[in-house]
């Protein structure tokens, strides 16, 4: 098997199973595989922040991704960065997106984040989601204004949505990325993330979450809604997907115990087929 199908094959397992990976499927081959290649560094990086190994050994480990995406863009990639030679070239994706991708994985690293300002939780967002949108829309074609603004809008959408989503799943790590701000208008004086999930004013800070990811989703759907639809089926799916995503954790509620949100399958292959084909 030649090392270009190799890398293919293993960017898209990386990303099978995920919603992600459902909505790049719809993709012409070139763009899907540049999305897939995207998902696995992302992954990978990810998968450093959130392991449990020493902090510094992690920091090592998210600098040599640096040097490595630095020799990519001086044409010397290495193994791990291969398979982007091809998206960088083809659709013209910037270095400092990935190193800004970089950047939030080490957000995560230095020390466990807990209760951040809104202007730290916001270049948080920017790093771990934004930068992605920025490289995804020029993988899409969109119109750089508008594929920027679609970026900064729909990227911290869904990141606010996963923050609601997984606060148990952080918290078991020590993180709590609910904003200070929320917890003191909602007279929450601790920021240890177990006494927090615990008080009953948790639906409060939630709500003022969730109407800011509902800003942004607003704002990104008139972007969308004026941007030629080949360039926005995607996130179209994601947006949609996502949006439903948190309606359910909103129908939920937060007071423990708080089941896992799950979009169900066949709703999902709907949305789908529809961006696809309708």
């Amino acid at each position: 098997m030649a090392l270009a199908e190799a890398s293919d094959l293993g960017a898209a397992k990386r990303a099978s199973g995920s919603s992600f990976y459902n909505a790049m499927r719809i993709l012409p081959r070139a763009q899907r595989l540049a999305m897939f290649e995207i998902y696995s560094f992302c992954r990978q990086v990810d998968d450093i922040a959130d392991s449990r190994g020493p902090r510094r050994e992690r920091r090592d480990q998210l600098q040599r991704w640096r040097t490595d995406i630095d020799a990519l863009y001086a044409g010397k990639p290495v193994a791990c960065t291969r398979g982007l030679l091809a998206p960088v070239r083809d659709f013209g994706l910037r270095r400092e997106d990935f190193h800004a991708i970089i950047d939030g994985m080490e957000m995560d690293v230095v020390e466990d984040i807990r209760a951040p300002d809104e202007a730290t939780l916001d270049i948080y967002c920017n790093r771990v989601a934004s930068a992605v949108g920025r490289l995804s829309v020029r993988v899409f074609g969109m119109e750089e204004q508008d594929g920027v603004a679609l970026a900064h809008h729909l990227g911290r959408a869904l990141q606010l949505t996963n923050i609601l989503r997984d606060v148990d799943e952080d918290a078991a790590l020590g993180r709590l990325y609910l904003p200070a701000e929320g917890l003191r208008a909602a007279g929450i004086a601790t920021t240890d993330p177990a006494a927090v999930l615990a008080s009953p004013m948790l639906e409060n800070v939630c709500a003022r979450v969730v109407d800011r990811a509902r800003g942004h989703f607003a704002t990104a759907d008139n972007i969308m809604a004026r941007t030629p639809r080949r360039c926005v089926r995607a996130p179209r799916i994601m947006s949609e997907a996502y949006r439903m995503i948190l309606d359910s954790l909103v129908a939920r509620g937060w007071s423990p115990p708080r089941p896992p949100i799950r979009l169900p399958r066949a709703r999902l292959l709907w949305i789908i087929m529809r961006h696809a084909f309708i």
